[in-house]
């Protein structure tokens, strides 16, 4: 990235406080699964997001230092499992800090494998790898979606999180025509 004339080049910025922000942004929590001939990966990611309707298509983004990272480059397909409320121990897990005794199912969808419990579940082809950084951009093809009637795992600031009850979403505003 060039500065232009006249401009001061952008102030380095700190990763801890790098992290300490963009953590300030509450997520939900989903663990990225894939196969590669026998070997199934799992891993923990909260980079993901809807990327268009029309065609379905959704995005993650992997650190190129994953191992992750070359098993989707590999195998071109992955699923997006979307952790529910009772399943925080599969976050750090799936985080890099397995559960050696931990025995987690898997069932394959489309020859993907996926968890057996969730909140919602997705399954997608790569159509485009986009380089960002240390990380790269991985958007899928949506090919299989679904969902269950349990609350989400939440993530903020470090620390997991439950939603309270209250407010369903019957309560809010209609949904707008172009969703």
């Amino acid at each position: 990235m060039s500065v232009a004339e006249g401009e001061a080049p952008p102030e380095e910025i700190d990763r801890a406080l790098f992290r300490a922000v963009m953590g300030r942004f509450a997520t939900g929590v989903t663990v990225i699964t894939t196969r590669v001939g026998d070997q199934t990966r799992g891993m923990t990611a909260n980079a993901f997001m809807s990327g268009s309707l029309s065609p379905p298509l959704c995005v993650i983004s992997v650190a190129k230092r994953a191992h992750m990272h070359g098993m989707l480059l590999q195998s071109g397909r992955f699923a997006v499992n979307i952790l529910t409320e009772y399943q925080e121990v599969l976050a750090p897990h799936f985080a890099g800090k397995p559960d050696a005794g931990m025995n987690v199912p898997f069932r394959d969808v489309d020859g993907i494998p996926t968890l057996t419990d969730f909140c919602a579940c997705i399954t997608a082809h790569t159509v485009a790898t986009y380089e960002c950084g240390d990380h790269t951009i991985f958007v899928g093809h949506i090919r299989h979606m679904e969902a269950q009637s349990r609350p989400p795992l939440l993530y903020h600031a470090g620390r997991y999180g439950r939603l309270i009850e209250g407010k369903t979403e019957a309560d809010f505003f209609p949904i707008t025509e172009f969703w």
